[in-house]
Parts: structure tokens; sequence; C-alpha cells
């Protein structure tokens, strides 16, 4: 359970412990196994998704409308960690479908509202997708170089025309309804020549191409999505046509913060192995916690995690409240700093575990493929520390 000082209020805790419950009798009984099966697709689990909606998990950030308790992006984002010291793929799945089903809120307009949320509030197994990433578009999208998305719409009569294909897309297989960056305005680039679209899975021209074969994350799939002379509808634009680029500027923020949770999550997992390990593991007449090298890199693991969760805590708080000091460098940098905490905290788990930490039944191995996921998912690290470089130098 998340320490107490980090916990503000009943609802949260009731919240918490409602997470960690589902955890429990939904996750981590199954984790292990869905994360050895060697085809990615046969990683993913419906049951889990389906038990999240009975949960009120799979809605929780919407409002009451759409079938959610309306939360606060700092109790959202306490949920997404909880989550992922059961799983982290588990954790992305509903980090990706709590944030973008948020943004559908704000960005939709009511029509498109209508014939999206309701139908994902519906769907027990509904989940959501946003693309953007390209085969030749990773890094230029988060550092703001001037390049163009390859994946083009051509306006036609009443729509748009689409070409191209987004790949290493979460939950993109799985999903209901897409939100789609591509280039329409072709003499611009996407800074400032894109726009976004609305699509729902089936659409004719959309198909999902090759699942990929990740080394860790793996109850989460991502995969190649494939547009062929795909035929969107003008009503199916989110915002104005060419201004994609604004409405990617309202989700950065949700994005890179609930990705410092997930890999939190996974920090606090290594953790807890590491601190039963050396309080019950008996080394040179005593348990490894009572010899001071290790004793210090334990307290240490701690702090790590919670100047890292303090870190992101205040940036999911500021996210919601910029009036009082929203930084935009927040929405790049908490992720950067949990992430290299999840690794230094991985590579330490192996070492107190010794040859034990290396087996695959002891656990480790899982989590430390897990810990190294988002060195470079939802940026590489040295992308984001670039773009927060560029508001420091602003």
């Amino acid at each position: 359970m998340m320490d107490e000082i980090f916990i503000q209020n009943e609802e949260q805790r009731a919240i918490l412990d409602s997470v960690r419950r589902f955890v429990e009798e939904e996750v981590t009984p199954r984790a292990a196994e869905l994360d050895a099966q060697l085809d990615p697709e046969d990683s993913f689990s419906w049951e889990i998704v389906e038990a999240a909606d009975a949960f009120g998990l799979r809605t929780m950030s919407l409002s009451e409308e759409y079938g959610g308790m309306d939360t606060d992006m700092l109790t959202t984002a306490m949920v997404i960690e909880e989550l992922a010291r059961g799983d982290l793929g588990i954790s992305v799945v509903f980090a990706q479908t709590l944030k973008i089903g948020k943004h559908m809120e704000r960005v939709l307009n009511a029509e498109q509202r209508a014939r999206t949320l309701i139908p994902f509030r519906d769907d027990p197994r509904a989940i959501l997708s946003i693309c953007g990433t390209e085969p030749e578009n990773g890094s230029n999208g988060i550092v703001g170089y001037p390049a163009p998305y390859t994946t083009r719409a051509v306006k036609t009569e009443g729509g748009w025309i689409a070409n191209g294909m987004k790949h290493f897309i979460s939950n993109s297989n799985r999903s209901r309804f897409f939100l789609v960056h591509m280039q329409t305005d072709p003499d611009k680039s996407m800074l400032d020549g894109a726009t976004v679209f609305l699509l729902e899975r089936g659409h004719p021209g959309f198909t999902v191409g090759r699942v990929h074969d990740k080394m860790g994350e793996r109850l989460a799939n991502n995969s190649e999505l494939l547009f062929t002379d795909c035929f969107i509808p003008d009503e199916n634009v989110v915002g104005e046509a060419n201004e994609g680029h604004i409405i990617r500027r309202t989700f950065g923020p949700s994005s890179n913060i609930f990705a410092a949770c997930s890999i939190l999550g996974v920090a606090v997992a290594l953790f807890e192995k590491s601190l039963d390990w050396a309080q019950t593991r008996i080394q040179g007449g005593k348990r490894l916690i009572e010899h001071d090298g290790i004793r210090a890199q334990i307290a240490e693991m701690k702090m790590l995690i919670d100047a890292s969760r303090s870190y992101t805590h205040r940036a999911a708080h500021l996210a919601d409240h910029p009036e009082e000091g929203w930084d935009p460098s927040l929405g790049s940098l908490p992720k950067v700093m949990a992430s290299q905490a999840a690794w230094q905290i991985a590579t330490w788990t192996l070492e107190i575990h010794g040859g034990h930490g290396y087996m695959k039944e002891a656990g480790v191995e899982k989590l430390v493929r897990d810990a190294g996921a988002f060195l470079h998912s939802d940026g590489v690290n040295r992308a984001l520390l670039l773009r927060a470089a560029n508001f420091i130098d602003a």
C-alpha cells in the first residue's frame, strides 16, 4: 500500500484499497503466466479488462455522465502506480485508457462525445489508443524537430483520404477508439501542419499490422496501424484541421506524469522484493539487511522512490491547478527521474538477490525487463531532457 504520507484524503484511501484488492485478486495470480507467453497477443487478458470494468477502474477518470468518478489527475496517478505494483503492462493498458478518455472528454465536440464516450462507457472491453509514433518519427515529436508525419491525409470531398503507418502504439490491436495524428499540410511540419482524427475499430481502410514482441511490459500489447486509402469524414476531425499541435499540447502533461507513475509501481515492487530478501536471507552469519552496505542501499531505494513520487505528485496536482505554478518542464522531467530511479533500483535488486535474482522463479527477472520499458516509452529520456531544456532556455 502507498505510504500514508502521500495519501491526502479518505476518498483516495478508499479508492486505493479497492485497486489493491483488484490487483491481488485479478492481476497478481495471472501476471507471471501471461508474461511468459511466447505470442505477445496471448499475453493480453480480456478477463482482467472486464474485471477492471466491474471494479469501476476503466472509466474512473471520466465524468459521471460517462460512467466515471471524475477523479483528479493526482488520484488517477496514485491508481496507476498501484496497478503497476501488480504488473506494468496492466498499468499501461489503463493509464492509456484513463488519460485518453479524459482527453477525449475535453477535446471532442458534443456530437463526437455522444458517439464515442457513451459506447465506450457501455462496453466493458473498450480501451483506447492515441497514435503519433511512426517508423521515421519518434523523438521528432518530443523535441519539436520540424519534420512532417509520414502518415498523411489528403483533403477530398466530404473528408480526407489517409495513407501511411503508425507503430509502437499502446493498446492499438485491442482498442475500440483512436485519436490519430496525421500530416494534412504537406508544406509544413507536424508542429503546425497536422490534424487529429477520431476513428473506431473496423473503419474501412484502417487495419492492425504486426503486434510487437516486446522484452517487457508484455501484458500490454503494442502494434502497427495501417491506413490504406482510408476515407475519414470531416465530422471525424478533432478540433480544427492543421491544428493537431493544439490538441497534442493539452495531452502532454498527463501522458508523461502517468508514465512516471507506471514505472514507479515497478520500482516499488522491486524495492519490496529487495527488502523481503534482505530481511530473510542469511549470509556471513546474519541477515543481509544487517550488513551496512545492503542496509544503506535499501534506504537509498526508498529515498529514490519517495523523491520521484513527490515530484510526480506535485506535477499531477499542478497539471489540474496550473494557476498555482505549473512549469512546462513538469510534463517531461518526472518521468525521466522515475524511470532512472526504477532502473537503478532494478540493478541493485539483482545484486542483492545474487544468483537467485537471475533465476526466473524469483520474479526479479520480469521486473528488470519491465523496468527498462520507460527509459524510452512515452519519450526517450534524453529527448525529454532536451524538451525540458527548451522550456528552461525559452
